[in-house]
């Protein structure tokens, strides 16, 4: 990944990796649930992130449609890389060990990351 989504790039990411596409002010409704945020600052940043490759448009009548140019899955990935490389040394065992210790990982969970766990061992 070129760029490195900043906060409210990442918000804006993940309401279109959910819906799959939207208008800006689709998108700017959606965030004006959970924060104060002007529409020109929403299409500010849409059109910041359009400019950054993260955002293909379209146009549709007289307004653009915007799609993900970037997977949540690569954009976790990266993101993940860069925190632990920064954070924890680039140590999965640090990181793992620091996540189960800040939470309370229910049996489910615990059951899941049990059965990945297994399937790593079983590739190696």
């Amino acid at each position: 990944m070129k760029y490195k989504p900043t906060d409210s790039e990442l918000e804006i990411l993940s309401i279109l990796w959910e819906r799959q596409q939207a208008s800006v002010r689709e998108i700017h409704e959606e965030l004006s649930k959970t924060k104060e945020t002007g529409y020109t600052t929403t299409l500010k940043i849409m059109q910041i992130m359009y400019a950054k490759h993260l955002l293909k448009r379209t146009e549709q009548g007289r307004s653009h449609i915007y799609t993900p140019a970037i997977t949540q899955s690569e954009t976790q990935n990266s993101l993940l890389s860069s925190f632990m490389a920064a954070t924890f040394g680039g140590s999965t065992k640090k990181l793992v060990m620091k996540a189960l210790g800040q939470s309370n990982p229910s049996k489910e969970e615990i059951d899941e990351i049990r059965k990945l766990l297994n399937e790593l061992e079983n590739q190696q």
